[in-house]
C-alpha cells in the first residue's frame, strides 16, 4: 500500500509524540527483531524505532531493511530515529483512520 503525501503528513504528526519501542543495536536486524517489530505493528500500526550507536547500519538503511522485512511503510527518518506504519489485521485495537 503506497501512502499519499497527505497520509504521510498525518502519520508523521501522530509519530512525533511516540517514544521508540524498537531499538537496533550492535547485532543489527535479526529474526527476533523482525518478529518483535511485526508484533508491535500488529498491536499499534504506527511505531517509532531507534538506531543505537553500536549498530553498523545507517538509519535510512535500517528503516528500509526493517520495512521490507515486515511489509511496512517508512513514514519518516530523522537523525537516529524512524517511524514505520502498517495496517493491522486485528479487530481489537483502535485503528488509525487515514484521510
Amino acid at each position: 500500500m503506497a501512502l499519499s503525501g497527505k497520509n504521510i503528513r498525518q502519520l508523521r504528526s501522530l509519530a512525533h509524540h511516540l517514544n521508540p519501542i524498537i531499538h537496533i543495536g550492535k547485532s543489527d536486524i535479526t529474526d527476533s527483531l523482525v518478529k518483535e517489530t511485526e508484533a508491535a505493528l500488529e498491536a499499534r500500526e504506527l511505531i517509532k524505532c531507534a538506531v543505537q550507536d553500536g549498530s553498523t547500519l545507517e538509519t535510512r538503511e535500517a528503516a528500509n531493511l526493517l520495512a521490507n522485512s515486515t511489509g511496512a511503510e517508512v513514514v519518516q527518518v530523522i537523525g537516529h530515529r524512524f517511524a514505520l506504519y502498517r495496517e493491522s489485521s486485528r479487530d481489537d485495537i483502535e485503528r488509525i483512520v487515514l484521510s
